[in-house]
């Protein structure tokens, strides 16, 4: 979520203030880069602030449903939640974005709309597994959120490199 910034003149002088994209008000600490402006500008890595957490939280709840239907599209058996996150975790170069535990209610909420189908089966070792697999629905649905994507990203990277216009 991008944030906007705006300065509010009162009666005791100008105030910044900052509030996201739906008008939510944050606090100048969190809106601010790790390390500041100039420590941001010089590309010095640090923690990442409550900001950075909130928008890579917003950014993945937007993404992970159709990461989910392309990495089952991708493979030949059905999968189980703890073999998706690790498929995930390896994709990411082991910086995988998002918590296990998130996936399993997108997970359930694809099946709920008819994309992925899940079978139970009994594992040798621990309690029993449920498999996802994807729908020739979810297929149907993976084709246009990817061109979706596609002309999101396409616009976002315009955007940021200043290709306007």
């Amino acid at each position: 979520m991008a944030l906007l910034l705006f300065r509010n003149q009162n009666s005791a002088g100008v105030r910044e203030e900052a509030t996201d994209l739906v008008g939510e008000p944050m606090s100048m600490a969190d809106a601010a880069p790790p390390g500041g402006v100039e420590q941001q500008r010089s590309g010095a890595a640090e923690e990442p602030t409550a900001s950075i957490r909130k928008f890579q939280k917003e950014l993945s709840a937007g993404t992970v449903s159709l990461v989910l239907l392309a990495l089952l599209e991708r493979t030949a058996e059905p999968l189980y939640g703890y073999q998706i996150a690790k498929e995930l975790e390896a994709a990411s170069n082991g910086g995988l974005p998002l918590k296990q535990g998130t996936l399993y209610p997108v997970l359930r909420s694809l099946e709920g709309g008819g994309l992925l189908l899940s079978r139970v089966e009994p594992s040798v070792a621990g309690p029993p597994r449920r498999y996802y697999s994807i729908t020739e629905t979810g297929r149907q649905v993976l084709v246009a959120w990817r061109d979706v994507w596609t002309l999101t990203r396409d616009f976002v990277d315009a955007v940021l490199e200043g290709h306007l216009g």
